[in-house]
């Protein structure tokens, strides 16, 4: 080879390690880690159905880091499930009851609460018992938030209401008026959107996340429609992220922008289909959405 080959050699295979980063960097750009913790619903996971450890296992094999937990019972054999796979209990699912005739709560939350102490579970609860939006039992609602708040301040956890359809905290709104009287740092609210969809318009999205924002502790997500959302049912309104024609980056977009670092959820009510498959297609359109935040 002469001299001059060498040359044009050299300087060919020098240029090519100047790029080689480069090109690998935007190969891995969908690799890029989350801004935010993803878990998924237990009742996306098999709750009822599958063993704790089939389900714990299974999220860790596809990339969730944990799962949202439903009732207070079998606690300790779902956290040692989820510990085995180095995966976490992002939250536990109950209720609070404002109907004076009835009890404010499940007579086993003291109980679980012990058993998540240190665990840094939010307590998701549900507001039932009165007319929904209505401020008519603010007084019980507010009497009740306080002591579990809390009970759940002593074992360091957490405690935020979960607007739900046709509850007594049916929105965002709701919640954060009771917040704001219950006057207790660690109680905040969540952004379900699938709830959101289908009691309000998709045009005060923005608007709902930067409100909640100095009291958001949860969020969760799924594929939906668009349209006359409030008509829906949920088959249209829950659905596998990716499904749908609801841009779900818009609410990513706006946590980002209100700097939320929390865990995001994936909700998984009555979604048709093989579960694992459910699952996997939504974790790979989580990642997605994710590395699209970066451009």
């Amino acid at each position: 080879m002469s001299k001059r080959a060498i040359f044009r050699f050299s300087a060919v295979f020098a240029l090519c390690l100047t790029f080689l980063p480069l090109a690998a960097a935007a190969d891995g750009a969908s690799d890029a880690k989350p801004k935010w913790p993803f878990f998924a619903f237990d009742n996306g996971a098999g709750r009822g159905e599958v063993p704790l450890e089939e389900q714990a296992r299974m999220l860790k094999e596809l990339g969730y880091d944990g799962i949202g937990y439903s009732g207070l019972k079998r606690i300790p054999e779902m956290l040692e499930a989820l510990d085995e796979q180095g995966l976490k209990m992002y939250c536990v699912f109950t209720s609070m009851n404002v109907d004076p005739k009835k009890p404010p709560y499940d007579a086993e939350l003291k109980t679980a609460v012990e058993q998540l102490k240190g665990r840094e579970v939010v307590l998701w609860l549900s507001v039932v018992g009165g007319r929904p939006s209505s401020d008519a039992h603010d007084e019980r609602a507010v009497k009740i938030a306080r002591e579990i708040a809390d009970m759940a301040a002593g074992a360091g956890l957490r405690a935020a209401f979960y607007p739900h359809r046709s509850n007594y905290v049916e929105r965002v709104e709701d919640g954060l008026r009771l917040v704001k009287k219950v006057e207790r740092k660690n109680l905040g609210i969540a952004f379900n959107l699938c709830h959101f969809l289908k009691i309000d318009d998709e045009k005060n999205l923005e608007r709902c996340i930067r409100e909640a924002a100095p009291h958001l502790f949860l969020v969760s997500i799924n594929g939906a429609d668009r349209g006359e959302t409030n008509e829906m049912g949920w088959d249209r309104l829950i659905q596998r992220l990716g499904e749908g024609d609801f841009d779900v980056a818009r609410v990513l977009k706006a946590l980002d922008e209100v700097h939320y670092s929390g865990p995001i959820g994936l909700q998984g009510y009555l979604v048709p289909g093989d579960r694992r498959e459910n699952l996997a297609a939504s974790i790979a359109v989580w990642r997605k959405l994710n590395a699209s935040l970066e451009k």
